[in-house]
């Protein structure tokens, strides 16, 4: 019997057919190595119409390389980046920005995720006092590890609070284009167009193989990236083949095609839950993730039909994240199995 895709993670869906095409038309002779070939430029070339003319661009192997590279490129080790407590780099790139940066990460708590400029101004402080890291990037994810998207005037304000206190603004783009979808904005436009400073933009979790992009949004932010990157182990030899998968991403909207289909997914779950007596949804669900408690007893049974993550084992809590190549039947058939589980758990304990 076929195991049914799982709810785990955007990351465990396929590669989209029309990427693995890309990579392998490109996949012919000999092309220069490190970016210097018609592939890598052609791709930089749609990524400045999508964000912008002045924007400079490096393709990266993965997600924490993005965001490692681009708090490198605007701080120095004795900064500090402010971020939400559930932020990837603050739970699940296991020290990797602190370690490359050199930087001390803040954590705000959030209930969703998202952080505001009250938030912020709880660390604007020290300034000056060499005792205290100095605060330099605010980083925001988005759409955040809660599901939850910021809309283009929630960026705006942090992005001008964040420059009058002479400060830069990351984004972890590594489901943006859910977040876009959501809104049914333009990538620029809940990322670079809404004042980010840089952008760690994600391909993986949208049908791509490997491959991450950072954006910069001007090139006085980036003088030294190449070098950074360099050393960060970053920098792709073969460049062709994460450039090919951005270009075929970005052409005929299948960026948006993907991720509003998983979003769609998200919603078509979440619809049928409310109808599930035993599982109470614990977050909005605005892109393609779904948080939920539900009876502890129920997940490992469960997870041997559908894996999937637990989120918070106290609030026996879980995480559903719906992918580009998520079907109706998938649902539904999580959803019978769901309520079989909840059936046989309130059997054996009546």
């Amino acid at each position: 019997m076929k195991r049914p895709r799982g709810f785990a993670s955007d990351n465990n869906a396929a590669v989209h057919p029309d990427v693995m095409q890309a990579m392998i038309d490109c996949n012919t002779g000999h092309a220069i190595g490190y970016g210097d070939d018609k592939y890598t430029r052609e791709a930089q070339t749609i990524f400045k119409q999508v964000f912008g003319d002045a924007t400079e661009i490096f393709f990266v192997y993965n997600g924490t390389g993005a965001n490692v590279v681009a708090i490198q490129a605007l701080t120095r080790s004795f900064n500090a980046v402010v971020c939400a407590d559930t932020a990837h780099i603050n739970v699940d790139e296991c020290g990797a920005p602190e370690k490359a940066s050199g930087c001390k990460l803040l954590p705000i708590t959030t209930s969703n995720g998202k952080i505001t400029v009250s938030d912020i101004k709880k660390y604007m402080h020290g300034f000056g006092f060499e005792h205290h890291a100095q605060p330099k990037v605010i980083s925001i994810t988005q759409a955040t590890e809660l599901g939850t998207v910021y809309t283009p005037a929630e960026i705006r304000e942090i992005a001008d609070y964040v420059h009058s206190m002479g400060l830069f603004l990351h984004m972890d783009g590594a489901r943006l284009a859910n977040a876009a979808a959501a809104l049914n904005c333009s990538l620029a436009e809940v990322s670079i167009g809404a004042g980010v400073d840089v952008l760690s933009f994600g391909g993986t979790k949208n049908g791509l193989m490997f491959g991450e992009v950072v954006v910069f949004a001007n090139a006085s932010l980036c003088q030294d990236v190449k070098y950074i990157r360099k050393q960060s182990t970053q920098l792709h030899s073969k460049m062709r083949f994460i450039a090919a998968q951005f270009t075929a991403l970005l052409s005929n909207d299948l960026w948006l095609k993907n991720a509003r289909h998983a979003n769609q997914m998200a919603k078509l779950l979440h619809q049928g839950l409310q109808s599930i007596e035993g599982v109470q949804i614990t977050q909005r669900v605005e892109s393609n993730g779904i948080f939920a408690m539900i009876p502890q007893e129920i997940i490992s049974l469960l997870q041997e039909e559908f894996f999937f993550y637990v989120w918070n084992q106290e609030r026996s809590e879980v995480r559903w994240m719906t992918s580009f190549d998520t079907t109706q039947e998938d649902i539904e058939t999580f959803l019978t199995v769901l309520r079989k589980k909840l059936e046989y758990i309130n059997s054996i304990t009546k």
